[in-house]
């Protein structure tokens, strides 16, 4: 499972960084999923071997335009690639009114359905691939963090449980593999007895904007990653006031390490913050503040950056 950053900026662009964006992509095949769009994230993708016609789901955290302002020209542009497929879009009840009226007043066609689910009714979301929940966070507008778990994982078969039981090796074990019930020597054996799952169905947390963290502790259980912004230092964040309601490096990373989350991923910088780590105050700042709560696996996203959670919970940047 990849997690590949379109954008990695707060409120406003910078030249190294686009506003928020974040591709999802399952094991295997060219299908993936998309969290926030912020405007221009349809440039961003051009950059990337990502297709619209792969695009499975649109998952929008909040209301802001960092975050959906990127959506109708998204849209549109898969229109205009062909796309003919439905396309689900889940999100708060006030993009869907968005949508419709920049349909009607832009003259906007759609060659595809486009399957509104509104985030504030959601239960749980599920396709083929992932089963999506989503939990409420704290902001100035309601903002949701959506909890991914595979629902394909690698199974195998218990041979030393079916050699015990003296099934013979051959088409039945491929069959009861496959899930199958099958009937041997006059009995019904069910192939759930027989298949064993080696590792755990990997999650990943991808959050909105939020103030307080700990409002994941549930959500947090058994997930192997948080992607959460870090908009400021705890010094900048003091500065600008609680009224914008966004969490600093600390707070992120404390919550992380009592939760016990091997992986935490920051993303959604202020545009103050300079790539340049000689320059003040830099991205290096967060970082630094980050590790000092925080002793898992800690990285700090960058647009284009790609990150692979592997079999056994292991997150790593990969070229």
């Amino acid at each position: 499972m990849d997690i590949l950053f379109l954008g990695t900026s707060a409120g406003a662009p910078t030249r190294q960084r686009n506003v928020t964006g974040l591709a999802l992509l399952p094991e295997q095949g060219s299908e993936w999923y998309l969290i926030d769009c912020g405007e221009a994230t349809q440039h961003q993708l051009l950059r990337t071997p990502l297709s619209v016609h792969g695009l499975q789901a649109i998952f929008i955290t909040h209301i802001h335009g960092d975050h959906c302002y990127g959506l109708p020209g998204l849209l549109a542009s898969a229109a205009m690639a062909g796309r003919t497929t439905p396309l689900t879009i889940v999100a708060p009840n006030g993009i869907a009114a968005w949508l419709e009226a920049t349909r009607q007043l832009t003259e906007l066609f759609l060659p595809y359905e486009l399957n509104f689910v509104a985030v504030e009714q959601m239960e749980i979301w599920s396709d083929h691939a992932m089963q999506v929940q989503a939990s409420s966070l704290s902001h100035r507008v309601p903002s949701f963090a959506y909890r991914f778990t595979e629902t394909r994982t690698e199974s195998v078969l218990d041979t030393h449980k079916l050699l015990a039981d003296g099934i013979p090796q051959g088409p039945l074990w491929g069959r009861l593999k496959n899930g199958e019930d099958i009937n041997f020597e006059g009995k019904t054996v069910r192939g759930a007895d027989y298949v064993i799952y080696p590792h755990a169905a990997r999650c990943i947390i991808v959050g909105g904007d939020n103030d307080q963290p700990e409002l994941l502790r549930a959500q947090s259980a058994q997930a192997q990653v948080l992607v959460h912004e870090a908009t400021y230092t705890s010094e900048v964040a003091e500065k600008v006031g609680t009224h914008v309601q966004h969490s600093s490096a600390a707070a992120v990373a404390a919550f992380a390490q009592a939760a016990g989350l091997p992986n935490l991923v920051l993303t959604h910088f202020s545009a103050r913050y300079q790539s340049d780590a000689d320059k003040s105050p830099s991205i290096s700042d967060i970082e630094k503040e980050a590790a000092a709560y925080y002793h898992g696996q800690l990285f700090l996203a960058e647009d284009f950056a790609r990150f692979r959670l592997n079999k056994t919970g292991q997150l790593s940047r990969i070229a």
